[in-house]
């Protein structure tokens, strides 16, 4: 019981007392007359201190670690979902902007054919042998067989198969594909045919009369079918790059360059309505400029003679030294 209170009242002097020292250094500032002591003790219990936060350090970061790692994993897993929905939403609209102007071309090829159309997505492409594509489109919103289909840029094939909200499409690059078409400014016809695969030269045209010249750079539009099925007259095909030589032979053939990119079709049009009068060329793009040739070279100015002195006559005209006998 002594001890507990003799405890007690040193503890309370050494409180009292410790106060004290406060209040001096505190008011004594820089001139305290206790800033040697703080300083020994600095020097003494410094280094412990220093020692005792390297070895406490790590342990509390760890902790931190541990413990906050489930709400770091949760910002990491929210942070790459927001990512993932950004890189979605610039594809859309990537996609979207694509869309919107592949469907104003294609109005606007329309328009100028004077083709009524049900416009569609192709929402698949054939597999095996053949060249087909499916679209969104059937017999419900207008589609029959044997209809025409074009894109913005030109022909694209004819509606093959039909259902009630899809049909199918067969290109023509389609081996099986035969398409009557025209020279452009010419009424000189052949046949396109497909060469069985699609981008690249995938279209050959067989000019009916061998005698007609063909060369690179001339463009083919569709001739039209009877009834306007399976195809309409002056759709774009393509332009020919290169012609076939084949001796003896009744046609002419040549290769053809399709402006129709097969290999990434998205919105297309089903012609329901033919046009009231063949547009024949004017659904053709602009012909390209051609480059401008240089002028021809200035031949340079005739050099004149030299001129003579006045009254002497001229080199050619003066008579010839007399030779003198020796």
């Amino acid at each position: 019981m002594n001890d507990t209170r003799r405890t007690r009242a040193v503890l309370g002097v050494l409180l009292l007392v410790s106060l004290a020292m406060i209040t001096v250094d505190y008011r004594g500032g820089d001139n305290s007359p206790l800033s040697a002591l703080r300083g020994f003790g600095e020097a003494i219990f410094g280094p412990i201190e220093q020692g005792a936060t390297a070895v406490v350090r790590p342990v509390a970061g760890a902790f931190h670690t541990f413990t906050g790692a489930p709400g770091a994993h949760r910002r990491i897993n929210r942070l790459e979902r927001e990512n993932q929905q950004l890189r979605q939403q610039l594809r859309t609209g990537q996609t979207d902007r694509k869309r919107a102007d592949e469907l104003s071309r294609l109005l606007g090829t329309s328009g100028l054919g004077g083709y009524r159309i049900v416009p569609a997505e192709v929402i698949s492409s054939g597999e095996g042998l053949e060249d087909t594509v499916s679209l969104d489109v059937g017999s419900g919103n207008g589609v029959r067989p044997n209809m025409t289909v074009l894109s913005g840029d030109g022909l694209v094939g004819r509606v093959t198969q039909v259902g009630p909200s899809t049909s199918t499409v067969m290109l023509a690059t389609d081996a099986a594909s035969s398409i009557g078409g025209r020279l452009e400014n010419s009424g000189e016809i052949g046949i396109v045919q497909g060469a069985g695969r699609r981008g690249g030269s995938a279209l050959k045209f067989q000019l009916l009369d061998s005698t007609v010249v063909m060369e690179p750079g001339q463009r083919i539009v569709s001739f039209g079918s009877q009834g306007d099925r399976p195809y309409v007259p002056g759709v774009p095909i393509g332009t020919v790059t290169k012609i076939e030589r084949t001796p003896g032979s009744l046609t002419r053939t040549a290769f053809v360059t399709p402006y129709v990119h097969f290999t990434s079709l998205d919105v297309v049009g089903v012609v329901v309505a033919p046009p009231k009068r063949n547009p024949r060329d004017s659904v053709l793009p602009p012909s390209p400029s051609p480059s401008p040739t240089a002028p021809p070279p200035v031949p340079p100015a005739p050099v004149s003679p030299p001129s003579q002195a006045a009254g002497s006559p001229p080199p050619e005209s003066r008579p010839a030294p007399t030779p003198t006998r020796g």
